[in-house]
């Protein structure tokens, strides 16, 4: 940030300006601006129904593949969207899938009650999106840190790897943003789970149900 810098010719029996009052000065400043930043992403807009490719969730029930449409209110609502799939009385807990404008996936895994693991396919939109902004904050990372990376996959990438989807296949798929959008991402990790017909069926019925509202 450019700062002026004031004349430095003055009068003899002018006193010299604090050293220490400049620098309190100073870290006020940068209190005020990060306090802008943290305002600034508690204000960030839901994503409309246009902008949301599907919420679903996915998990097996006696052993039986299910997929289940979920509301377009938990594609807003990380916290909310975890309690849902808490509540899903899968063998192996269930599976969220969240598409945002076919360039963000923000996929969660619940197995039990405290294992939960979740990935985002695009930390670039921490800034956008409040369920990116909030998945980010539910991994230990600060959304507004300088130390964030600008872009790429970010969280669990290898929540995957017993399914045979590797850290290295989810990275690449990521990163390969003229091939791969979020839906393509997301049907591939449904297709590595043996959930990919499941899958089909929950995006049709997510959108069923847009249609009819």
């Amino acid at each position: 940030m450019a700062t002026g810098r004031a004349d430095d010719s003055v009068d003899d029996d002018v006193i010299e300006p604090d050293d220490d009052l400049e620098a309190n000065e100073l870290d006020e400043d940068d209190d005020f601006d990060q306090a802008d930043e943290t305002e600034d992403a508690d204000e960030l807009e839901d994503a409309d129904d246009d902008e949301i490719d599907f919420c679903v969730a996915l998990y097996r029930e006696d052993g039986e593949p299910s997929g289940l449409a979920l509301e377009p209110d938990l594609a807003n609502d990380f916290e909310e969207l975890l309690a849902q799939l808490q509540r899903i009385p899968g063998d192996a807990g269930a599976l969220g899938l969240v598409s945002l404008d076919s360039e963000v996936l923000v996929a969660v895994r619940v197995r039990g009650p405290r294992h939960v693991q979740v990935f985002v396919s695009d930390v670039y939109y921490v800034d956008i999106w409040p369920i990116v902004h909030d998945a980010v904050e539910f991994l230990g990372l600060d959304p507004t840190s300088d130390e964030l990376p600008e872009d790429g996959p970010i969280g669990d990438l290898n929540m995957f790897a017993d399914l045979g989807l590797s850290e290295m296949d989810i990275e690449a798929a990521c990163l390969d943003d003229e091939e791969t959008t979020s839906e393509d991402l997301a049907a591939r990790i449904a297709k590595a789970a043996r959930l990919d017909a499941v899958f089909r069926q929950a995006v049709d019925d997510y959108w069923d149900v847009e249609d009819e509202e």
